[in-house]
């Protein structure tokens, strides 16, 4: 740093001459002639802008190969070190100066502070308790195994002469292969699609236990570390470990029930009580710190002990954005600019690296193998898990940090370790994909509609939601939907949750909720109360049985999961709300401009029949018991496979004691002598006997007709059935019609009319904001449609293929044959 000499005075006029190095925090200007190089801040605002652009760049590019951002920040770390732009010594003194380091590494520890105070405090160690057997054995024999071959690999690597003993090496070297990271792992799992299986939640399970082992193995290396000399020394840093623990569990947490208690349910807390904790944080790093372990244990523990609920949802609100956004890249790239892989340079170096990272490989996977042919899981499976259970992260980062700082790992070791890292997560989700398809049930099944499933049969029905917004108005339609003894329903309710680089979103899936306990986060705050909600309308309505699930996709890849899933539960229904939700003005506004390609998709794909529900309010905002329940609800009846799944669902409907049904058929003008005619000959245009070539056109008209004569009959004597024709000739006319009768109910059910042009709807599309609700559900849905009833546009499966099983018809309306 630059010296500057200054001359001053004193009274007797001596002539004193003092050196001194200034800060020189911030420039003067460029104007002035400052390089803002030689500052620190702009320095070091230069440097985190280079960090967070290159790890944002690797995180784009990986993005296909499905890697984890820990692999990018590690990477990002790695090209800006001495490994790849670091080699030029001009780019290394300009951008990253050793005397820039300080600032460098004490930000990137600052934000290391915080967020593993965030993990403390989204951690929940009663799941701990809760986790099953196998879990409990699958994270023992993930560790055991590599934490020795850990021991033995340690003796092939010359440690004389480094001011620490053998056994201080091992303890680290075995914690670095042995740990999995929670994070990391979860998020695989959610872009594998595997968070909702068995498997995925053995493997969840099992890293929540290994990542707790791993805090106490960390805590007990750094105390041995730092050490070396005198096991005394050692002993005492962990007992006053011991002793900041009890405290924390004695003292701070009823400190923290007492603030909590002390502010009324359902107000914000002060912002005096939010700085004292993130105060706190600080103590308790500097305690540990000073007791001879490292800080972030101290802000671990510190988080553990607050309470989760409303204090936990608002301290991750307020910091996790900006720590695990900023701050935290810092600290992998660190690693990254830490590592220099040219350090390597003997062959038998890169030898043992091979050698260490296919032999901890193998440890984590012969441990679970083991775990997993002793439940006679098969063979493929146990691969697999051992395989994700690899997955490296943050406790291992902090551990070759502590390990090369205390000088346990040299630069070779340290490059060896990082480079062991990211390989071993970064290979996981490309085998993983090749060796591991989750079987899928072979067996088709036929009840793919409304119309195919028996009457007497269970509907199943799988129901997505994305907000509790879409929940009252949901669970009426199901009310409506007449369950019964003789056909009850069951229903898979689904939360649909983007996927993000939070952790905290994916501890949603692996808690096992409990009545009572109160919400991680706001995501799983939501996710309690969608469930709580169905939960509440299943003991309170008959013959109704739901289940709860979660899917953290993308919304590129959500729409997988919500076709995944039908097809597994064999599902003859899927509910996906509109992208769209009514404002207080009566207008609809876009929630989300995501929520409509995830409804594209589905329709596109699903393996049954779809429903679009545009949410205006059904009945109020709170459910009403069955034998309240008093729905108007319109079908509007043009023909087509999708208009006939919606006379089908409505006829469902129409035998609750509670709903009123209208059925209004539109006839085109042209036809109303064939369809006169129709009806006198029984649903054939010919008279018997005459054989014609029958177009696709034709057959559909029959089956219309064949249905409506049905429904009909069925329902002559009820009055609370009404039926009506209308005869119009264009689309004018058809929006007139329904217009007139736009304020007299509660939910219109129509069909999206796919694949079917029609003159009754003919320039109703050139103005379509939402062509995937077809003519009339988008008219029905616009904002011009002055109405505040609900719609549910209906998209009948018609089979895949030239052997689409033929689902769309029932046996019944199959008879209709043109002979």
């Amino acid at each position: 740093m630059a010296q500057k000499l200054v001359k001053t005075m004193n009274k007797s006029a001596d002539e004193t001459i003092v050196c001194y190095a200034p800060t020189m925090i911030t420039t003067n200007g460029v104007w002035q002639g400052d390089n803002p190089l030689d500052f620190s801040l702009p320095l070091f605002i230069l440097q985190l802008t280079l960090v967070v652009v290159t790890t944002r760049v690797l995180v784009f590019l990986l993005k296909p190969l499905r890697q984890p951002r820990v692999v990018s920040e590690i990477l990002g770390g790695v090209i800006l070190g001495p490994s790849v732009l670091g080699r030029s010594s001009k780019f290394a003194r300009a951008i990253f100066p050793l005397r820039s380091v300080m600032v460098l590494e004490t930000m990137a520890n600052v934000g290391l502070l915080y967020f593993l105070f965030l993990v403390g405090v989204e951690m929940d160690i009663t799941v701990v308790r809760r986790t099953g057997r196998k879990a409990m054995l699958v994270a023992v024999a993930g560790m055991v195994l590599p934490f020795l071959i850990g021991t033995a690999f340690s003796f092939f690597l010359d440690r004389k002469g480094q001011s620490m003993t053998q056994g201080t090496f091992i303890l680290f070297l075995g914690v670095a292969l042995s740990v999995t990271a929670f994070p990391v792992l979860a998020r695989i799992l959610a872009e594998l699609k595997l968070i909702n299986t068995e498997l995925g939640r053995i493997a969840l399970s099992s890293a929540l236990i290994n990542d707790m082992c791993a805090w106490v193995l960390l805590a007990l290396a750094i105390a041995l570390s730092e050490n070396q000399s005198t096991s005394l020394a050692s002993l005492w840093v962990i007992l006053s470990s011991v002793a900041f623990v009890t405290f924390c569990i004695f003292v701070v947490r009823p400190a923290i029930a007492w603030i909590i208690r002390k502010t009324p349910e359902g107000e914000n807390f002060s912002d005096f009580y939010i700085c004292l904790i993130l105060t706190g944080v600080m103590i308790s790093g500097f305690i540990t710190d000073a007791i001879g372990t490292h800080s972030v244990f101290g802000a671990f523990v510190f988080g553990l002990v607050i309470p989760n609920g409303p204090l936990g949802i608002t301290l991750i609100e307020k910091l996790e954005d900006f720590v695990s956004g900023l701050l935290l890249p810092l600290f992998f790239a660190i690693s990254g600019l830490k590592t220099n892989i040219s350090a390597i340079k003997e062959a038998s170096t890169w030898g043992i690296l091979m050698l260490v990272i296919a032999l901890s490989c193998i440890g984590k996977i012969a441990g679970t193998v083991f775990v997993s042919m002793f439940y006679q899981m098969p063979i493929r499976e146990g691969i697999t898990l051992g395989l994700l259970m690899n997955a490296k992260g943050l406790v291992e980062m902090i551990v070759l940090n502590v390990g090369k700082d205390q000088e346990v790992l040299d630069d070779e070791s340290f490059a060896i370790m990082v480079t062991v890292a990211v390989v071993m997560t970064a290979i996981i989700t490309p085998i993983v994909t090749t060796i591991y398809r989750p079987a899928r049930k072979l067996l088709p099944y036929k009840r793919r509609t409304i119309e195919s499933s028996k009457p007497d049969g269970e509907l199943r029905v799988l129901v997505c939601i994305h907000t509790p917004r879409n929940v009252p108005t949901i669970i009426n339609l199901l009310e409506a939907s007449y369950p019964s003894k003789k056909s009850p329903i069951c229903v898979y309710v689904l939360h649909l949750v983007e996927l993000t680089g939070r952790a905290s979103a994916m501890l949603i899936v692996h808690n096992t909720r409990k009545f009572g306990r109160p919400a991680l986060n706001r995501t799983q705050a939501q996710s309690e109360h969608i469930i709580n909600a169905f939960e509440n309308y299943e003991q309170h309505a008959g013959c109704v049985s739901v289940q709860p699930l979660t899917a953290i996709s993308p919304y590129s890849t959500m729409h997988e999961d919500i076709c995944n899933l039908a097809e597994d539960k064999r599902v003859a229904f899927i509910i996906i709300p509109f992208h769209k939700q009514q404002t207080v003005d009566g207008g609809m506004e876009a929630t989300n401009p995501a929520f409509r390609t995830v409804n594209q998709n589905v329709l596109a794909n699903a393996p049954c029949s779809v429903g679009v529900l545009v949410d205006r309010g059904l009945n109020g905002s709170t459910r009403l018991t069955a034998n309240q329940i008093s729905h108007n609800v319109a079908v509007l009846f043009f023909g087509g496979p999708d208009d006939r799944e919606a006379l089908f669902y409505a006829s469902r409907m129409s035998e609750h004691q509670g709903i009123t049904l209208t059925v209004v058929r539109f006839i085109h003008g042209e036809d109303v002598d064939g369809h006169a005619a129709s009806q006198l000959e029984g649903g054939s245009f010919n008279g018997p006997g005459m054989l014609t070539v029958e177009t696709e056109d034709e057959r559909e008209k029959q089956l219309d007709e064949a249905l409506v004569n049905d429904f009909k009959l069925k329902n002559m004597n009820d009055e609370t059935i009404v039926y009506t024709e209308k005869v119009v000739s264009n689309g004018e006319e058809t929006v007139a019609v329904i217009r007139s009768m736009d304020n007299i109910h509660d939910l219109f059910i129509v069909g999206r009319g796919k694949g079917i042009i029609s003159p009754l709807t003919a320039g109703l599309t050139d103005w379509s904001e939402c062509p995937e609700l077809g003519a009339i559900g988008d008219l029905l849905a616009s904002a011009d449609f002055a109405s505040t009833v609900s719609v549910l546009v209906v998209q009948q499966y018609v089979g895949m293929g030239p052997q689409g099983e033929g689902l769309g018809t029932p046996d019944s309306t199959r008879q209709v044959i043109r002979q």
